[in-house]
């Protein structure tokens, strides 16, 4: 699948080589908690081969992103985290959003935010979905204020996987509605109170 480029990111496909990443950030402790989940424990071995099988057998309804930056005169692209979107729905058109930025240099800088648009920006132009949700955990205030600047709105408490999340959406005709302010937002001065996670659904290599 093409690259989706962003004003600061570019959401490209995962690469092998990103195996060893992904396997620090999902051995992260403070990580995992941002992303309602255990931190791993088995081997990067053990993972690697399952990270493989991802990249071979990837899950339908699903895919997932690596987040790079856009290269600039002074600093190379760096792999920064994962987006992704799952659960793809080819009958009610939506689909759930997640995303992970696990490098803590690019935390509250614009980055998650751009990625989180890009990635919209594609579901609702190119695969014409009518609604995308999310959910993030209740405590995690700062995540909430960077999806509502994402155009994402509340839309319940939720209870799932024995902790508290709020459930947030944007729909379509929202989302167009809303086009000239965010891009005065990406490619200008982008705020940041970015969000580090949105918990999601992840399988064990994502």
């Amino acid at each position: 699948m093409a690259d989706l480029t962003g004003a600061r990111i570019i959401l490209r496909d995962k690469r092998p080589e990103d195996a060893e990443k992904d396997y620090q950030w999902r051995s992260d402790p403070e990580l995992a908690r941002l992303d309602a989940a255990i931190p791993l424990t088995m081997s990067f071995e053990r993972y690697l081969k399952l990270f493989e099988d991802q990249l071979k057998y990837p899950t339908p309804g699903s895919h997932h992103y690596s987040i790079d930056t856009i290269p600039t005169d002074t600093e190379e692209s760096k792999f920064i985290g994962n987006c992704m979107y799952y659960d793809f729905d080819t009958v009610n058109m939506e689909a759930e959003l997640g995303i992970v930025v696990g490098e803590r240099d690019y935390w509250s800088d614009g980055y998650g935010y751009d990625a989180v648009t890009t990635l919209l920006d594609y579901l609702f132009n190119a695969r014409s979905l009518k609604r995308v949700y999310l959910h993030t955990l209740e405590w995690n205030n700062r995540a909430q204020r960077a999806f509502s600047k994402s155009g994402f709105t509340l839309v319940k408490p939720v209870r799932r996987m024995a902790q508290d999340f709020l459930r947030m959406e944007v729909l379509r005709d929202d989302w167009f509605e809303k086009a000239e302010e965010r891009l005065a937002v990406r490619f200008k001065d982008i705020d940041p109170t970015d969000s580090q996670t949105s918990p999601s659904s992840h399988t064990t290599a994502s």
